[in-house]
């Protein structure tokens, strides 16, 4: 066989035998590069599970009872999995510090290389001496959109659009089902992937709360939490199916990101959310949009707040773009 396909073989058995030992696709690129070449090389050596990072805030959402306010979303750039890490906008960042280290670094272990947007946490000299230190590199994207920069963005921005649909029907107390959120996402079948994230990071299935009722396990824990954690994992798989759906569905359509600026007048789209669709008509004849609202401000690249109308009152005011469509009319 030729030198290409040994070195990528004897990568593959060092990932497969012995995992403590793997360099990192970049890493071993600039090792070897000197010494061989072949076209599409660096493509060839293969990127692994959780060595490099894809993170983006969740932000503005309503502040729960113990006051989180924000989710970090940490997506593993192969696999597909992810850790959702509840957290409040205020936070130092000796605090934020501690939690990657806790949650992230003390779990896969550090990775080799993160892609972020540009906020003002990522690009703080503490964040940036502390990755120096752990060996980390840093890519910051100037414009951190799904159809420009690639597939881990548009695992985030799938996930931002599902985070707040699930937000709204969970309120206040969001943070308290956030790991089940994290469990059926992880569990749910990824494409790009060809099964669950879960089983692609473990090279198992995912045994869920669903099957608990199946094996008995129900009787240990209680049945009424049995059947309460299953109904809620059901409903968040519904709510990850809908903004699949929603994202494929609104990346198809345009080649560029939908934009708008504070003051624009936008159509709410209100079918997927309890609560949202309980008022006027019910059913199929439900309006799919709500009417005009007018946008108070942008938060991140891809969500916006609006003024919300009087029957909308207790719903959080936060949406994502794929929600969202431009009025063209005059509003008054």
């Amino acid at each position: 066989s030729s030198i290409k396909d040994r070195i990528l073989a004897a990568q593959k058995e060092a990932v497969d035998e012995y995992v403590g030992l793997q360099k990192g696709a970049d890493k071993m690129y600039y090792d070897l590069k000197d010494w061989y070449s072949w076209h599409g090389m660096k493509k060839d050596i293969a990127e692994y599970k959780w060595e490099g990072l894809a993170m983006d805030f969740v932000t503005k959402l309503p502040r729960t009872s113990s006051g989180q306010d924000i989710i970090w979303v940490i997506v593993d750039r192969v696999t597909k999995s992810a850790y959702f890490l509840p957290m409040r906008e205020d936070y130092k960042m000796d605090r934020l510090a501690r939690l990657y280290l806790k949650d992230i670094v003390a779990r896969p272990g550090v990775p080799i290389s993160i892609i972020s947007d540009r906020d003002s946490r990522f690009i703080s000299r503490f964040w940036q001496l502390m990755q120096e230190e752990l060996g980390t590199c840093l890519d910051m994207s100037t414009s951190y959109h799904p159809q420009t920069d690639g597939q881990h963005e548009r695992t985030i921005q799938t996930l931002e659009d599902m985070l707040r649909a699930y937000v709204l029907d969970f309120g206040g107390s969001w943070d308290v089902y956030l790991p089940l959120v994290e469990l059926s996402y992880n569990n749910s079948y990824h494409s790009s992937v060809r099964c669950a994230s879960f089983e692609a990071l473990y090279g198992r299935k995912c045994r869920s709360p669903i099957m608990w009722d199946e094996v008995g396990e129900g009787q240990l824990i209680g049945p009424e939490l049995v059947q309460e954690t299953n109904k809620k994992i059901s409903h968040i798989k519904d709510r990850l199916k809908a903004a699949r759906y929603r994202q494929k569905s609104y990346a198809d359509k345009r080649k560029k990101p939908l934009e708008f600026s504070v003051g624009d007048y936008v159509l709410l789209k209100v079918s997927p959310w309890k609560g949202v669709v309980r008022f006027g008509k019910k059913g199929k004849l439900a309006p799919r949009f709500v009417r005009p609202s007018e946008i108070n401000e942008k938060v991140g690249p891809v969500a916006y707040r609006l003024d919300l109308p009087e029957e909308l009152n207790g719903v959080h005011d936060t949406f994502h773009v794929s929600n969202l469509k431009k009025f063209l009319a005059d509003p008054t």
